[in-house]
């Protein structure tokens, strides 16, 4: 039997043969225990974000609409729907839905959601195909994996040049989740590869576009690119001797050719990036949490309406939280809400939480958040312009009376030093499923939370991930036979 360690010195001549020649291989029982939990645990919060979304106004319904409208083979369902659509338009409407809320999971230190483009791809696909569960958990440990290292091997490069990384770099690892799933052997994994860079791309301008909602639904076009991919690779469409490092492959168009191989190549097979995951306590961008997480430390010390200035110092890649900051301060769109430092720490303080309701209309038209807000200045810290320190913030007050108040937040709540816990999970899920299109009672939300980590074990998928998918629907199924 060949192991892990020899594939990987087997194809040390070629880095992206070397990915494929790896992960087209692993199956469940190659996986640690650690990574199989991880990939499970991503699996329920992705699932509740998703329904939660389904439910919500948060731009991701005409996807649906559209998928829906279009019509073609029942092959998977759509989230919160009794709809069946084809696999690939099934995780086009559902990638629309997993970032909508900007509530998924995150690697702190990595610019990736890397479950937002995996989980809608391999659950699309896992349906139509039936697969038994292990081979769907196996898969989004692989995405997740493969987006984090090809991610880490760009560093910030990508972001420097004018990309916007989180769904570039999970099209490729969902496209090789879909390439396992489906079972492709090494070279139509490499195909897939290849086949999803000719499709994925994103621009850094979605940071700096108060009035689009693009950021949230991003990964609608990465999920749907994904299964494409692999499907065109299982019917034979070849690719490229070497999509990641080659002359004008992806490291050389999108970072400039500056990429460092080894976090490809380090424990790859053995070691699973699903263990690093953050799972976010507060539905915004996770550079946003730390902050959030000293208003709320410092909240019951003062009273909200004696804080005159707010200060933050955060990692330079954060500023975008801030610019342009009269938008950021006032912001007209949820999803833009959310990925503002001014209109969350503000929020915090004065309600002293940060939920799904905090970015309502109403919520965003809060004249005392608004007010606050623009009480709030942020300060790019160079000392924590490094990977490490991408989600490290400080917070300082300065009340009216004259004191001075700060907070040091290196890791904030969610990371793995600093867990929600599978309790943690389970609770945010319940609230999740508490806003499907048909809300979900605690009851049938926690047995549906059972359903979920329980699906390592089925025997085949078609039926049980049609109604967890479709939990809280209220559509009629669509009559295609």
């Amino acid at each position: 039997m060949v192991s892990i360690m020899d594939l990987v010195e087997e194809n040390m001549n070629g880095l992206s043969k070397n990915l494929v020649g790896v992960t087209a291989r692993l199956r469940i029982d190659d996986l640690p225990a650690d990574a199989i939990r991880a990939a499970e645990q991503s699996l329920l919060d992705a699932v509740g974000v998703s329904l939660a979304a389904a439910g919500q106004d948060a731009g991701a319904a005409q996807f649906a609409e559209l998928a829906i409208a279009e019509g073609g083979r029942p092959d998977a369902t759509v989230f919160g729907t009794a709809h069946r659509v084809p696999a690939a338009a099934a995780a086009f409407a559902n990638g629309a839905m997993a970032h909508a809320l900007d509530y998924e999971d995150s690697v702190d230190g990595l610019p990736i959601h890397p479950h937002a483009q995996t989980v809608p791809a391999v659950l699309a696909l896992a349906e139509r195909e039936d697969v038994p569960g292990d081979r769907l958990i196996t898969a989004i440990a692989i995405g997740c994996d493969v987006t984090a290292r090809i991610a880490a091997a760009a560093g910030d490069e990508m972001g420097r040049r004018g990309w916007y990384p989180p769904p570039i770099l999970g099209a490729l690892g969902a496209a090789v989740a879909s390439a396992n799933l489906l079972s492709l052997d090494e070279a139509q994994t490499l195909d897939a590869l290849s086949l999803v860079i000719s499709q994925a791309t994103a621009s850094g301008e979605v940071k700096f576009s108060p009035r689009s909602i693009v950021r949230g639904v991003r990964d609608s076009f990465a999920a749907h690119a994904a299964v494409r991919a692999a499907e065109l690779a299982r019917r034979g469409i070849t690719g490229f001797d070497a999509p990641l490092e080659g002359r004008y492959g992806f490291f050389a168009t999108y970072a400039g050719g500056v990429y460092d191989p080894d976090p490809i190549l380090d424990g790859l097979g053995t070691r699973f990036w699903g263990t690093q995951v953050s799972y976010k306590p507060w539905p915004s961008c996770r550079g946003t949490h730390s902050f959030v997480e000293g208003a709320l430390r410092m909240r019951d010390q003062i009273r909200v309406d004696d804080i005159e200035r707010i200060t933050l110092w955060g990692a330079p890649v954060n500023a975008m939280l801030a610019e342009p900051i009269e938008a950021k301060r006032r912001p007209t769109e949820a999803i833009n809400a959310k990925f503002s430092l001014p209109f969350t720490v503000a929020s915090a303080f004065v309600h002293g939480e940060l939920s799904l309701a905090s970015f309502t209309d109403a919520a965003m038209r809060d004249t005392r958040v608004l007010a606050l807000a623009e009480r709030v200045t942020f300060i790019s810290d160079p000392d924590k312009d490094v990977p490490e320190s991408m989600t490290h913030g400080e917070i300082a007050i300065e009340l009216t009376d004259g004191r001075r108040l700060h907070e040091d937040v290196p890791t904030p709540l969610g990371n793995p030093a600093s867990p929600l816990g599978i309790d943690g999970l389970r609770e945010k899920f319940v609230d999740c499923a508490a806003r499907a299109p048909r809300p979900l009672g605690r009851s049938a939300a926690n047995q549906m939370a059972d359903r979920i980590l329980a699906l390592r074990g089925a025997a085949g998928l078609r039926g049980e991930l049609g109604e967890i998918v479709g939990a809280g629907s209220l559509a009629v199924p669509n009559s295609q036979p």
